[in-house]
């Protein structure tokens, strides 16, 4: 994969850098939403960049089953991590990066990376398994492909 993000650096790094800056901000910051857009769909539908699923969530053990009352249905997971509010843009005329950023990041490392964590402040300790929150897939690079040449096009029909 790293190879195919060399390949794309060549083939469009001399094309951009004949961009503005203000142009080039526009670009990669155009790019950069539609990877966070494209990686927050992902998390909502429970899969890696890769495509395959995540790993299952433990199953809870019920604390109360008292008759009468509802039963919580299963939320998804990560229905917060995949907002705007956490899953963040940082980007200037020269690169933009998506990801989590602050608090949040050390929640997302540890489900990404599957590193064991503290279920509660003073609870037990579960190793999580990794769940792939963040990562390029084929789909991406040709994605990026389209958005530059997209975005050069539109450059010269302007001019």
């Amino acid at each position: 994969m790293s190879d195919d993000l060399q390949r794309l650096e060549e083939w469009a790094g001399a094309l951009i850098a004949k961009l503005q800056p203000a142009q080039r901000r526009q670009l990669v910051r155009k790019i950069a939403n539609d990877l966070r857009r494209e990686h927050a769909r992902l998390i909502a539908q429970q899969v890696a960049p890769d495509g395959t699923p995540y790993p299952a969530r433990k199953n809870r053990k019920e604390l109360r089953s008292k008759s009468g009352r509802i039963k919580r249905q299963k939320a998804a997971m990560f229905g917060k991590l995949r907002t705007n509010t956490y899953l963040q843009i940082r980007a200037d005329a020269d690169q933009a990066s998506v990801g989590f950023f602050g608090k949040v990041a050390r929640i997302a490392r540890v489900h990404h990376e599957g590193l064991p964590d503290k279920v509660a402040p003073r609870g037990p300790s579960y190793k999580y398994p990794a769940r792939t929150l963040l990562g390029f897939s084929a789909g991406d690079t040709a994605e990026l492909h389209r958005s530059i040449l997209e975005h050069l096009t539109n450059d010269i029909s302007l001019r």
